[in-house]
């Protein structure tokens, strides 16, 4: 999600490179974030061979920065431990 977040579109090879993940591995994580509505891939030809991209969808975008929003405060909350919810209790 890191990744796509970072780009308009980003083809296949270059998530599996970047990722260092197998073609099977990333195409399962890719179809399952296509079927939360989170991921959108195209696939297209390109001379003889096919070609795959993905982007974030505009649930998915808000997903991953509710999920970063998330992590700011954890750690935050760690950060100053007086400020965080077990001292709001």
């Amino acid at each position: 999600m890191a990744t796509l977040a970072a780009a308009d579109w980003a083809e296949f090879a270059f998530l599996k490179d970047r990722l260092a993940m197998s073609d099977s591995a990333l195409s399962k994580q890719l179809a399952t974030l296509e079927e939360a509505g989170y991921v959108a891939t195209e696939r297209r030809l390109s001379g003889s061979r096919r070609k795959v991209r993905a982007r974030l969808t505009p649930t998915g975008r808000d997903a991953f920065n509710g999920h970063v929003a998330a992590l700011r405060e954890i750690v935050a909350d760690a950060a100053n431990p007086a400020d965080g919810p077990a001292a709001r209790s």
